[in-house]
């Protein structure tokens, strides 16, 4: 595993439209690479969620970013629509993932593509980084949208971006 780089960062978060945001969910936080600078360009009232079941990184978060808006919560991706429930959201305008598709197990995969078109907003979007294109197999047959945009972030980390809607 990797940190995302500030590029990767930026070119992700570009697609947001944060004056619309109100609920963002982030699966795999990590150390905040992505979740500081989204915390950073949404609105006062917005929310983050951000899903780790990595308690040391859960921990890490809650100690280091101190924030109203966000909620760390020690979970799988796979029960966003459970903690979505239970925090009182209908639905997320936006879910931000760099889960790494091509190591996990193709069920969880697939449930974790399913559960996260379930619970967006019908204008909503599934913003994917990955360092391969083994996404788009779970992808392509959820959403009926699905854009990609790959940049080199070295000569040896090709980073593969994918803006999935209904």
């Amino acid at each position: 595993m990797l940190p995302s780089s500030p590029f990767v960062v930026t070119q992700m978060l570009k697609k947001v439209d944060w004056k619309r945001a109100r609920v963002i969910v982030e699966y795999g936080p990590g150390i905040g690479t992505f979740t500081t600078e989204i915390l950073r360009k949404m609105r006062p009232d917005a929310h983050l969620i951000a899903l780790e079941i990595n308690g040391d990184f859960v921990q890490f978060l809650k100690s280091s970013v101190q924030d109203p808006r966000l909620q760390v919560i020690h979970s799988s991706a796979a029960d966003v629509d459970v903690q979505l429930e239970r925090l009182g959201h209908p639905a997320a305008d936006y879910v931000i993932s760099g889960l790494p598709f091509k190591t996990l197990p193709k069920e969880l995969c697939r449930l974790v593509v399913r559960k996260t078109e379930a619970v967006l907003q019908p204008q909503g979007a599934f913003l994917v980084y990955q360092l391969s294109d083994a996404a788009l197999y779970y992808l392509e047959p959820v959403f009926s949208n699905v854009q990609q945009d790959s940049h080199r972030l070295s000569i040896f980390l090709p980073a593969r971006l994918f803006y999935c809607t209904r």
